[in-house]
This record gives C-alpha cells, sequence and structure tokens, in this order.
C-alpha cells in the first residue's frame, strides 16, 4: 500500500476544513496510507519586513526537511510549479508507483510559501494553479485531487 504525506506548518483551525480533511482521509483509507503532520508555525509581526519573513521560511525548512520520510519521493507545492491536469496527475502518481515509489511526500508551505532549500529538495515542483489559495485550503484541495488521481487510476465514476 502507498504512503502519502502531508507535510505542512500550522495547524487547522476551521472546523469545515477540518471535516473536508476528515472526508477526504476517509476515502482514501482503502488506497494509501495518509499521514497529515503539521509543524509548527513560525510567528511573524503584523507587518514582517523581509529579512523576517525570510528567517521564518529558513526555520519551516528545517523542521520541513527533516519530517519528510525516507525514500519518499517529493512534490513541494509553489506558484512556479508545473501545472497538471487531473489526469496528468493520476498518470504521474501511477507512473511513479509503477517504477516503484511506494512513498510521496507532498509539502504545503505557509501563507509566505516555501524556502528555496525545501525546494531544492523537492524532487518535483507542482502548481495547483495560477490562482492563489489560503495554505488551509491548499490542503483540502491536494487530498481531493489525490483521492481522484486513485479514483481516474481505478476507472472509477467520481471522475467524469
Amino acid at each position: 500500500m502507498q504512503s502519502i504525506h502531508i507535510i505542512c506548518p500550522g495547524k487547522l483551525k476551521e472546523s469545515y476544513l477540518c471535516d473536508a480533511v476528515a472526508e477526504y482521509s476517509k476515502r482514501l483509507s482503502p488506497y494509501c496510507k495518509l499521514t497529515v503532520t503539521e509543524l509548527p508555525a513560525q510567528r511573524l509581526p503584523e507587518n514582517p519586513s523581509r529579512a523576517q519573513i525570510e528567517a521564518s521560511l529558513k526555520k519551516e525548512a528545517e523542521s520541513i526537511i527533516a519530517s519528510i520520510p525516507e525514500l519518499a519521493f517529493v512534490c513541494a507545492l509553489c506558484i512556479e510549479g508545473k501545472q497538471l491536469s487531473s489526469e496528468q496527475f493520476a498518470k504521474a502518481l501511477s507512473a511513479k508507483s509503477v517504477s516503484g515509489i511506494s512513498s510521496f511526500a507532498f509539502i504545503i508551505g505557509s501563507s509566505h510559501g516555501l524556502d528555496a532549500s525545501v525546494k531544492e529538495r523537492a524532487d518535483f515542483l507542482l502548481s495547483l494553479s495560477e490562482m492563489t489559495f489560503p495554505h488551509q485550503l491548499t490542503r483540502v484541495i491536494l487530498l481531493e485531487q489525490i483521492y481522484r488521481s486513485y479514483q481516474i487510476d481505478k476507472g472509477g465514476k467520481y471522475h467524469k
């Protein structure tokens, strides 16, 4: 069984997002072992300087990189990443699985993004859209797309 690891700074607070994560976690349970690692978020002042943001991202990067499971294929979500259709995403996950990869780590940054060291550590950079989403909502969108990819791969009716 595949292992899917979602690594992200900060905890979900909104109950509707927690409910959505729980729902997709349940839906994914027949297909993979899902782990969501919520790392401590760095606190910044109201109007942080660029230097404060960069220092915060570096601290987050240390804990993110330390949380990546050994031998996992690492996919960092960032705006400059490659955009894939749902079908392309499903095909890419399936192809990696066929090649022997059974562990995937998806990294979602904080509201200020990801430090360059995380992007350099990643095996693939993925962009969900040209639009900007709150990082908490990104977790739900990613889980839905992972679930959709399993449905596409098995020919399920979920994806139309």
